[in-house]
């Protein structure tokens, strides 16, 4: 995740929404970015631990920004990047599965390695489900995001693609579809509530 003072923002990377690309070209731009470990921060970890710390020790409370992806799609970039060819031999391999396979296997009692990636949901959301955001917005509409983020730090920016999925085909029964909205219901009606406001909704639970 980065974190800008004087644009008084915080943008997490939640995987699988172009957060490695967004990180490549704001990183110059950032006064704080957490790397490696900390890349993907969650929204509770910043929420209790961070946050706290950065109003204390700078006197920035940041505004927080976060994308959010189609909930079945972003099953299906996990499933499609974890084809790769050089994971063939890893446990986290998908090469030998179905989508509906791996889909079953991510809302299973005890997810194989390859299905053990949690969800947007648990991610944005804190334990009582509150989701205290500022600015979320929907992956899908790239130009929105960017036009956000340019308006905020001032600044033209060169967005690139990194970490993309190969092409693989990825179907998904409708019964598997069924089971997953509900396993996921959390997610799907917070991603609902994304589209229904035009792919940019402000000031979320607690973050007023």
């Amino acid at each position: 995740m980065l974190v800008f003072f004087k644009p008084n923002l915080a943008l997490f990377s939640v995987p699988k929404t172009g957060s490695t690309s967004y990180g490549l070209a704001l990183r110059g731009h950032a006064d704080i970015a957490f790397a490696k470990r900390t890349k993907h921060m969650t929204v509770g970890k910043f929420h209790n631990k961070v946050a706290p710390f950065l109003a204390k020790t700078f006197g920035v409370t940041p505004e927080r920004m976060a994308i959010m992806r189609d909930p079945e799609d972003h099953l299906r970039s996990w499933y499609r990047y974890r084809c790769r060819k050089k994971l063939r031999d890893s446990p986290a391999s998908t090469i030998d599965q179905s989508f509906d396979e791996f889909v079953l296997d991510v809302i299973g009692a005890a997810p194989s390695p390859g299905a053990r990636i949690g969800s947007q949901y648990k991610f944005l959301s804190l334990a009582d489900g509150t989701v205290p955001v500022h600015h979320l917005f929907a992956y899908e509409d790239q130009p929105q995001i960017r036009g956000f983020l340019e308006e905020r730090l001032q600044a033209e920016l060169q967005i690139g693609h990194k970490n993309v999925s190969p092409p693989v085909a990825a179907p998904l029964s409708p019964e598997v579809a069924d089971r997953l909205r509900a396993a996921r219901a959390e997610e799907f009606a917070l991603y609902a509530r994304l589209c229904d406001a035009g792919g940019h909704l402000c000031a979320l639970d607690g973050a007023g």
